[in-house]
C-alpha cells in the first residue's frame, strides 16, 4: 500500500539522516512494522545490535520474512512482540532510537506515557530519528495535508483500530524527555518531515 500510494517518499524520510549520525552500537526500532528501516540499518550499521518491538505478531512475521529475503543470517537482530505502552525497555541501553511513522498512532496522553519510557532506554548521548506527517501552518499545503491526514486516520481507525483520531506533534514530549532537535527536513509540500534529535549529558561544573 505504501509503495502504491507514496512510492519512495516515506522511505526518503526514513533514511534522511542515517548517513550523518555517529555509527550506533545498539538500535531500538519501536513499531518497526514491515522492516524497511531494519534492512537499511543493517546495511549501514552491520556491527550494531538491533531490537525491533511491535504489537502486531503479523508485522513481526512480515519483517522477519522481508529481512530474510535480503540477508538470511539474523545475528544481532532481536524481535520482540509487545505492546509498547506496557513494555519496559532496559535502561540506558540504546544509543539510537528510531520511530518512523509511529508516534502519530497515539493520543496525547499515550505519547506522554510512551516517550518518557523510550527516553529512559537511551544512553546519555543517544540520537533519536523520526519521520512523520505534519500539518503546514497556512495556505494550500495546509488544506492538502489536512485532507490527506483526515483520510488516513479514518482509514486506519476502521482497519487497524488506531487509537489516535488526529495528529499530535511529539516535539514537546521529546523536549520534556531531555532531547533537542538538531535538524529537520521538510518534504512533500510540508506534509512530511524527518527529524534528528539528540540527547546530551551535560556534566556539572564547579
Amino acid at each position: 500500500m505504501e509503495l502504491l500510494c507514496a512510492g519512495q517518499k516515506l522511505q526518503r524520510g526514513r533514511i534522511a539522516f542515517l548517513g550523518q549520525i555517529p555509527p550506533p552500537r545498539h538500535i531500538l526500532l519501536p513499531g518497526e512494522g514491515h522492516g524497511r528501516t531494519l534492512r537499511e540499518c543493517r546495511r549501514r550499521f552491520p556491527e550494531a545490535r538491533i531490537t525491533c518491538v511491535d504489537a502486531s505478531a503479523g508485522m513481526i512475521a512480515q519483517s522477519r520474512r522481508q529481512f530474510a529475503r535480503h540477508e538470511p543470517a539474523t545475528g544481532q537482530i532481536e524481535f520482540i512482540h509487545a505492546d509498547l505502552l506496557h513494555w519496559t525497555p532496559p535502561a540506558r541501553a540504546y544509543d539510537l532510537i528510531i520511530t518512523h511513522y509511529f508516534l502519530d498512532c497515539f493520543r496525547p496522553e499515550q505519547l506522554a506515557q510512551l516517550i518518557p519510557r523510550l527516553a529512559a532506554a537511551a544512553t546519555p548521548e543517544a540520537n533519536w530519528l523520526l519521520a512523520d506527517f505534519q500539518i503546514p501552518p497556512a495556505g494550500l499545503p495546509r488544506w492538502r495535508s489536512q485532507l490527506i491526514l483526515w483520510s488516513l486516520y479514518v482509514f486506519f481507525r476502521a482497519v487497524t483500530r488506531l487509537p489516535a483520531r488526529r495528529l499530535t506533534p511529539p516535539d514537546a514530549f521529546l523536549q520534556a524527555a531531555g532531547f533537542t532537535r538538531r535538524r529537520r527536513l521538510i518534504m512533500e509540500w510540508g506534509l512530511l518531515h524527518s527529524d534528528w534529535w539528540f540527547k546530551f549529558k551535560y556534566e556539572k561544573t564547579r
